[in-house]
């Protein structure tokens, strides 16, 4: 049943695709859904086996869409994820950058040094730390985020990451050659 109503609801998601912070290729019509914590340990995994093994093998031929499921533990996922959507909104690799940065420094990053550290982040990319900072009170970013969240609790989503490539949940820990059997099966051909 919960495999069902991810699928749905994926389905449902990739219509709304402009919206959608894609990797790989955006015209593709297979469509991966990426739920992720931009604190979660399991997503930081995830994103090392993005960079080293998924996108090389599949980039050209797959989409991967970025959910945001901040999880209500984590102390600074929800403004990461905020922080990611400003990024968006000047350059959607601004986003992956940022969103590569908070997961690979989960063990730097605190709720009292985040503010810090985006700071420093944007002013390394040529960006007013100033204007990153003040993007976290946005309501609309805020908005983008809590929407991916409740479109999240919706379908069955509770950990990070959920992974969903054509209706197949791989959730929380995975191994590559176990998400690589979906991929080819879904864009064998494409």
């Amino acid at each position: 049943m919960r495999a069902a109503a991810i699928f749905v609801v994926a389905a449902a998601v990739c219509m709304a695709g402009e919206k959608a912070l894609v990797e790989g290729n955006p015209n593709s019509s297979v469509r991966v859904i990426i739920y992720e914590d931009l604190q979660c340990p399991d997503c930081a995994a995830f994103r090392a086996m993005m960079d080293q093994q998924i996108l090389p093998r599949y980039a050209s031929k797959v989409a991967f869409e970025h959910r945001d499921f901040p999880l209500p533990k984590h102390a600074w996922a929800r403004k990461a994820a905020v922080a990611a959507r400003y990024f968006q909104s000047l350059k959607p690799e601004l986003a992956i950058d940022w969103r590569r940065y908070a997961l690979s420094h989960l063990g730097e990053i605190t709720g009292d040094s985040f503010e810090s550290r985006l700071a420093e982040w944007a002013s390394a990319h040529g960006l007013d730390p100033a204007k990153a900072k003040a993007a976290l009170n946005d309501r609309a970013f805020q908005a983008a985020v809590e929407e991916d969240y409740q479109d999240g609790v919706s379908s069955g989503i509770a950990h990070t990451p959920t992974v969903v490539v054509d209706g197949e949940p791989f959730v929380e820990t995975f191994t590559f050659e176990q998400i690589a059997k979906s991929l080819d099966k879904a864009a064998g051909g494409k």
